[in-house]
């Protein structure tokens, strides 16, 4: 399992609350933690209008964009500081240059948001790059996936999906569980899942399904300034979902055999039951169900599994009530 934390744009433009967040991402178990890279002139225009009526500073999304930027050495420390308390950077670009940025930092790879799925100027930009990509599939049918996964297929780009539903935050009617076995169905790559539903459930509920990665978004209060910040986990919330899949994951590398039972003896010896009387009965009664009880532990008496086999057979002596109830003391 691949676990990302997404920060996106919680850190608010601020540099500070950027490397805040890599200190406190990096304490909840998770493999890396993303940003996205903006560069307001190459990616928008004043025409772009905003996702979410959230802001109350930026006149225009453009301009809450170019409040989103960061120079290329202050990604640099942001990276650095990533590679010190070893989490893996991770940002997506929204524009060419943003990817010429990015190289220039230095990732291992891309993950695309779900926007630009379709964005094959982008993605061959990328592909040029030779790095792996993650593909969110939030917005794309099947139909464009294909054309997609062609497109990188053709350029020997590596590649990863994560089923994702666009809508902030994602209700359980719309998680979309079920796609995550028809992506490994149809491109047999690791299939994973983005999340913007602001639980744990989603998480913990794709990882049971075979999702091999995890994203979804972190901030450190969900009511935070900007726009994903109803839509992600607390740092506390992210621990613990971490913890969760984990467990998940484990429990799915290791099967239960049920056809062997055998590391169940010594307990099946305490827990099971022997046959009993639940009355005192005379030698020549003959057994009903209504005289029978069971009593731990197992073997002082017929297995309670068999007691069938025994009803209407006479007592061959006196027994007193909560006596045991064994072959020998039956008339063959």
């Amino acid at each position: 399992m691949y676990i990302i934390a997404e920060i996106a744009q919680a850190h608010d433009g601020s540099l500070g609350m950027a490397h805040a967040y890599i200190d406190a991402v990096a304490k909840t178990g998770c493999d890396a933690i993303k940003f996205q890279t903006h560069i307001a002139v190459a990616e928008s225009s004043i025409y772009e209008p905003f996702r979410v009526q959230f802001s109350k500073q930026d006149a225009t999304r453009i301009d809450y964009w170019k409040r989103m930027e960061f120079t290329l050495e202050q990604w640099i420390e942001i990276k650095h500081h990533c590679d010190e308390v070893g989490i893996e950077f991770m940002s997506s670009p929204f524009s060419n240059a943003a990817v010429d940025l990015l190289e220039a930092v230095g990732v291992k790879r891309y993950k695309i948001g779900s926007g630009e799925v379709n964005n094959f100027v982008l993605l061959e930009k990328i592909a040029q790059t030779g790095k792996p990509v993650i593909i969110s599939s939030g917005m794309s049918s099947f139909e464009e996936l294909d054309k997609t996964v062609t497109f990188l297929k053709n350029r020997d780009v590596s590649y990863a999906i994560l089923q994702c539903t666009t809508a902030y935050p994602t209700k359980p009617k719309e998680f979309g569980l079920n796609v995550i076995q028809e992506l490994k169905n149809r491109y047999h790559v690791s299939i994973g899942f983005s999340d913007h539903s602001s639980t744990l459930e989603a998480c913990i509920a794709a990882t049971a399904l075979g999702a091999e990665i995890l994203e979804f978004h972190v901030v450190f209060d969900k009511e935070m300034f900007g726009p994903d910040a109803k839509s992600s986990l607390t740092i506390k919330e992210t621990t613990a979902l971490v913890k969760a899949v984990k467990n998940i994951e484990t429990a799915l590398q290791h099967p239960i055999d049920k056809n062997d039972n055998s590391k169940f003896t010594d307990l099946k010896q305490i827990f099971e039951k022997s046959l009993a009387i639940n009355k005192d009965l005379k030698k020549g009664d003959i057994i009903t169900f209504s005289d029978l009880e069971t009593k731990k532990p197992k073997g002082y008496g017929i297995l309670a599994s068999e007691y069938e086999k025994i009803l209407g057979k006479k007592l061959n002596k006196d027994l007193t009530q909560w006596s045991f109830l064994n072959d020998k003391d039956l008339i063959k």
